[in-house]
């Protein structure tokens, strides 16, 4: 207020200067960066696309030492994002590294809905056999049951 108050005496030339900070085009740009953000999170956890089953199951809290294990409609197995032959498999996953205190991390298995029951189940004995017993299952959103 004081700033804008010219003395007696002299003339003040030019305007005073202005203390206020204008914050709507941050604002605006943080609510764009929020909103792609929100978009975007959900897309980089699946790399792989499966057209997954539906189920009325509720929804699993996701931990930081998981694996990603995908198998795609024409029975291709991904690790993460990385293809796997089905014969090395086993050794695939025997080269995951244990967690601090020795256990196994969780899997995440996702797989097509198209694929053979067999197809899943072989691929849920091999994650057994290299003693991941901590597996889940993901599915689209809930239905009601048939």
């Amino acid at each position: 207020m004081a700033m804008g108050i010219a003395r007696k005496g002299k003339k003040r030339r030019g305007r005073a200067p202005m203390a206020e900070i204008n914050v709507t085009p941050l604002v605006d740009v943080m609510l764009v960066l929020l909103i792609i953000f929100m978009v975007t999170a959900p897309l980089m956890s699946a790399g792989v696309p499966v057209d997954l089953p539906d189920s009325n199951a509720n929804a699993l809290a996701q931990e930081p030492s998981q694996i990603n294990l995908s198998i795609a409609n024409d029975g291709r197995i991904y690790i993460d994002q990385n293809e796997v032959d089905p014969a090395a498999l086993g050794d695939a996953l025997a080269a995951i590294p244990k967690g601090a205190d020795g256990k196994p991390p969780l899997v995440i298995l996702r797989a097509d809905r198209s694929l053979d029951y067999g197809r899943v189940m072989g691929v849920m004995g091999e994650l057994n056999h290299a003693g991941f017993n901590s597996i889940s299952l993901v599915t689209n959103g809930s239905v009601s049951a048939p």
